[in-house]
């Protein structure tokens, strides 16, 4: 059985200090039971990966970054190399969040170069995909996912594969107080898990972990969780709540 593993992207929020005292507060709050069952993900901005760190350092959760850079290193102001990561303990990095692809124009082709840089350090992407409320509308969906996976995985090994997290964020669900009902969710689920199994094999497709990214907070997550094929989730807003993401992270460790 897949282990559930719940994220938090708290996207550009919280200054240093904040980001060690929310850590610190979401640690509280989270059971060692519900660590045993459940998988948990802090990502905040680079500035606090090194405190939240040190916060986070022997209680089971793990610490992830929101983007990297497809370079290893040299003159390229402002962005962060896969290497400057995992020397301040990152395991995790979000990799083609919609928020990347549409103010600052990040490429199927990108993305891959992203993925592929990550999986060459030992580090697991969190692959985004989803589509926009006009894909969705105009029945197009499917195609957008299909095309985002085959593009962003392009040239990666089904022996790596595994290292690989799909996160389905429909797009027009993200900050809008609109959400997929979890039919919607798992329909998706399902599709992706045979596009992995088109582009690698049935047991890739068994085995990858694919996470809901719209809109989860404590109020819905126990439905969309339940869902069929729903194997965790990547949270935004509710992550910046220890009350709110502590309780998603209970009802993730009690769903059989």
């Amino acid at each position: 059985m897949r282990k559930k593993l719940i994220a938090g992207n708290w996207k550009m929020n919280l200054t240093y200090k904040d980001s060690e005292k929310l850590a610190k507060e979401i640690i509280s709050k989270i059971e060692k039971k519900d660590l045993n069952k459940t998988d948990v993900l802090l990502c905040p901005t680079f500035v606090s990966l090194g405190i939240v760190n040190k916060a986070i350092k022997d209680t089971g959760i793990s610490l992830g970054a929101q983007n990297i850079s497809y370079e290893n290193n040299g003159a390229l102001t402002g962005e962060i190399s896969a290497e400057i990561l995992k020397s301040v303990g990152c395991e995790y990095v979000i990799i083609g969040h919609s928020e990347r692809r549409s103010y600052f124009h990040e490429s199927n082709a990108v993305i891959n170069k992203k993925i592929r840089k990550a999986i060459e350090f030992d580090l697991k992407p969190v692959f985004c995909v989803g589509e926009s409320l006009v894909e969705r509308e105009d029945e197009i969906y499917e195609g957008i996912i299909e095309k985002q996976l085959t593009e962003g995985l392009a040239g990666i090994e089904s022996g790596k594969i595994a290292e690989v997290i799909i996160a389905y964020e429909p797009v027009w669900a993200i900050g809008t107080g609109l959400n997929a009902t979890p039919e919607q969710a798992a329909q998706i689920h399902s599709f992706i898990r045979k596009i992995i199994q088109k582009l690698y094999n049935e047991k890739a497709a068994n085995e990858i972990l694919i996470l809901y990214g719209g809109s989860v907070n404590e109020n819905n997550s126990e439905s969309i969780l339940s869902a069929k094929g729903i194997d965790g989730a990547l949270i935004g807003g509710a992550s910046l709540k220890p009350d709110d993401f502590s309780k998603i992270v209970r009802t993730a460790a009690q769903i059989k």
